[in-house]
């Protein structure tokens, strides 16, 4: 994990007290709501519902237990006991009050964390594989390129303004964990024909009211000429990028508007025209003293198999299920990662304790080498667990009611805060995702693999888009409808879903989905057959007849 140092250290302290100044102008009513948005927007502070939020970063999702423990505190102290972990692999607190915020800041400071850049128009925070630097199929750790990426983002002034807001996704594996093809800009490793590994560059995804999937607009470019090229990308965009429509402003509608071929020309052609002066100086001895902030724990050779893990799995069936559900392969024999579910029964997904957050960080410290992430789908992972400690952990899970399991199956769906908590929304996500877990928690074992995304209004902070089933809130004269989409997908097949059709009333949801699940069951050819396969072989329409059959 990067430390910071002293500059980091000495600009995050100064950008609180100067926000510390600004929340004390706007409470003495010297700041009116207009001139004080853009100032808080800068440190992570919206406007919702009933209260302020505010949006912590957890770069590339990557925590210690002493920032688990120091989020923990502060949703004691400053909110409701509680935190929701978010779709950006960040935490949000949704009931702090503004004069607190300042404090917030500098008990955050203090453990190497702050809420820069967790919105406004700027470049988000870079997220990553949840299991980087542990996942068997990686063919490089990619989070010292997302440090890179991270530094060099940083209030850079040029991109300080952009059109609308940025988000950068990087990954390494064949198979895309970071939905890196949804993103302005997803970087995929890979190799090159001389077995070097670069960077194929994907831009222009993004879900939110004009849904695209990005397109590839250079097959590899050189680990040391990315920021050159990444700033080539981003000055196009800057130039060009609108700034009259919100709505048409990401660079999505940029590449699509120009096509891809015009933009990669523009591209090139800005590429092409950095002199030496103006390009960005990456010696490799840097990049190896940031790659050295992430070099592997100190892992024990094991066996590939454990006994005492086996005996466990053979005398408790919910173990069993758990680790079959659960777990992702590890690169070192006898270790594992460990996926643990915010998806429990009668909880809002995502969210966490303040009680069940230090658990996580003692399990993390003892068993994990004081390593945990924050997922893309709302989840945490344990990255480096030994299979001989897995019956300890799974046991000190579930007496902190964290035990479900449920990994990328039905119940583990994604869903945004939605009407409860956030003034953009148009219905009410939390009750109808709570309803649909209660219908399929039983069953997901059953029904194998199955990704559902639930969003309270377009912007589709619940990425709705690309669910395998994708439920969207919308507004009808005042009266809340979901609609359904099948098809979505957010992997290195990426997808956008279809419109089923007319959109369901909040009650008649959960009944039609079980309609679908079980026209799924009755086509599947095997157990193995997952629901994303049998709708794509055997097509939308059987599927939408059982959506529909009580209509």
């Amino acid at each position: 994990m990067y430390r910071y140092d002293e500059f980091d250290q000495g600009f995050v302290r100064d950008r609180v007290a100067q926000f510390r100044d600004q929340v004390s102008r706007r409470l003495s009513g010297e700041l009116d709501e207009a001139h004080f948005k853009p100032l808080r927007l800068q440190n992570g502070v919206y406007l919702q519902l009933h209260a302020y939020m505010l949006r912590v970063a957890i770069p590339y999702g990557q925590l210690s237990s002493v920032q688990l423990r120091t989020l923990a505190d502060i949703a004691d102290k400053y909110d409701k006991g509680y935190g929701h972990f978010t779709t950006r692999q960040n935490i949000q607190y949704n009931w702090i009050a503004l004069k607190d915020i300042p404090d917030v800041l500098e008990q955050l400071a203090t453990v190497e964390m702050h809420a820069i850049q967790t919105s406004g128009n700027c470049i988000r925070n870079v997220t990553s594989d949840q299991f980087a630097g542990a996942a068997a199929d990686e063919i490089e750790d990619p989070r010292p390129w997302c440090e890179i990426l991270r530094q060099w983002s940083m209030v850079h002034p040029e991109f300080a303004a952009l059109p609308r807001k940025f988000k950068i996704a990087v990954t390494a594996a064949e198979h895309d964990r970071a939905a890196v093809r949804v993103h302005d800009i997803g970087l995929h490793m890979k190799k090159n024909a001389a077995g070097e590994i670069g960077f194929e560059v994907i831009v222009g995804g993004g879900l939110g009211r004009t849904p695209y999937i990005g397109v590839t607009i250079k097959d590899w470019v050189s680990q040391a000429e990315l920021l050159d090229y990444l700033e080539a990308i981003m000055r196009v965009y800057n130039l060009h990028g609108r700034r009259d429509n919100k709505y048409k402003a990401r660079i999505k509608i940029l590449v699509n508007e120009l096509t891809p071929e015009e933009f990669t020309r523009q591209v090139e052609a800005e590429y092409a025209a950095q002199r030496d002066h103006e390009k960005i100086a990456l010696p490799q001895d840097e990049i190896d003293r940031i790659a050295a902030y992430f070099a592997p724990p100190a892992f024990e050779t094991l066996p590939e198999t454990s006994a005492a893990f086996e005996e466990a799995k053979a005398k408790d069936e919910a173990f069993a299920i758990w680790a079959e559900m659960n777990l992702q392969p590890h690169k070192v024999p006898g270790y594992t990662s460990v996926t643990i579910s915010l998806k429990p029964l009668g909880i809002a997904p995502g969210d966490a304790t303040s009680d069940q957050m230090r658990v996580m960080a003692d399990i993390a410290k003892a068993y994990s080498f004081d390593d945990i992430r924050v997922t893309h789908i709302q989840n945490l992972v344990l990255a480096h667990v030994k299979l001989d400690d897995l019956y300890n952990v799974f046991l000190a899970l579930d007496d902190a009611g964290l035990g479900a399991a449920n990994v990328d199956h039905g119940s583990d769906l994604i869903c945004c805060p939605g009407l409860d908590y956030c003034n953009l929304a148009n219905a009410r996500s939390i009750p109808v995702a709570m309803d649909i877990q209660n219908m399929l928690a039983p069953r997901d074992k059953e029904l194998g693999k199955l990704h559902i995304n639930i969003s309270g209004c377009i912007n589709a902070c619940g990425h709705h888009h690309v669910g395998h089933i994708g439920i969207l809130g919308v507004d009808k004269k005042g009266e809340e409808f979901y609609q359904i989409t099948f098809g979505g997908r957010a992997d290195e097949k990426a997808t956008i879903g279809d419109i089923a059709g007319p959109g369901l009333k909040q009650e008649d949801v959960t009944p039609a989905l079980a309609r679908v699940v079980d026209r799924y069951m009755a086509l599947r050819k095997s157990p193995d057959d997952a629901f994303i396969d049998v709708l794509e072989r055997e097509g939308h329409d059987p599927f939408k007849e059982a959506l529909y059959a009580a209509d």
